[in-house]
């Protein structure tokens, strides 16, 4: 009866190391152009699951397979594991990152796929809830003030704000920008945003065709925790 209860004991623990060691992968297809595909099949080289390219927020969490890995988009599934067309949108990951984003942008000149793929480490031992990854996809540089950080963003840059405030609170935004050659600064937003402690926001500066100022765009990433009943052993 004691082993019985002991084994009943160490179940959650091997639930929280399994869960623990699971990789994990979000996907956002940013400026995605009308026509482009809203689905597609994600394969790892061990299994293949279809997954969803949403424009406006991140995918539903997608396990992925762990080690050193190749990650393609297909159109549908392989007929057999190693019978993948060498011309579809791939990208590796590398065996220590533990959760990544894939972010999926337009390629007409793929046959297969008219996409490509590029991948974020998300690991959160250092991307960590209250933070925020910004990338500055334009040409312009961008800087301001959030809450009780501050920003400087070269373009094509990116870089991880500490939390801009202590709590589930509003804090004040004021960002601006510089168009390269030219010494003025140009306001972007002055506004206030709500700050999240247990979730992380993904942030992209992405440039506008016909508008000078650049456009902001913000996808949170809240996780839910799996909560493991311990089980009390017997005496």
């Amino acid at each position: 009866m004691r082993i019985f209860s002991l084994i009943l004991c160490l179940l959650p623990l091997v639930s929280i190391a399994e869960e623990a060691a699971s990789r994990t992968c979000r996907i956002l297809f940013l400026k995605a152009p009308d026509g482009a595909p809203r689905a597609l099949y994600l394969f790892d080289g061990i299994r293949t699951q279809e997954v969803e390219l949403p424009r406006m927020n991140f995918s539903e969490v997608y396990q992925i397979a762990p080690g050193a890995v190749t990650l393609w988009l297909l159109p549908e599934p392989p007929a057999e594991p190693g019978k993948v067309n060498p011309g579809a949108p791939s990208v590796k990951v590398g065996a220590g990152l533990s959760d990544c984003y894939l972010l999926v942008a337009s390629d007409p000149s793929n046959p297969v796929v008219p996409v490509r793929m590029s991948v974020v480490d998300a690991g959160s031992d250092h991307f960590k809830n209250g933070q925020m990854l910004w990338f500055n996809l334009s040409d312009k540089i961008v800087g301001g003030v959030l809450g009780k950080r501050r920003l400087s963003l070269e373009p094509n840059a990116r870089a991880i704000v500490d939390a801009p405030a202590s709590a589930r609170e509003d804090y004040k935004v004021n960002l601006a920008f510089v168009i390269q050659g030219d010494e003025a600064i140009h306001p972007l937003c002055e506004t206030k945003w709500r700050h999240d402690p247990l979730s992380r926001t993904v942030m992209f500066v992405i440039g506008e065709p016909g508008h000078r100022a650049p456009r902001v765009l913000g996808f949170p990433d809240r996780r839910t925790l799996k909560v493991v009943q311990e089980v009390p052993v017997s005496p």
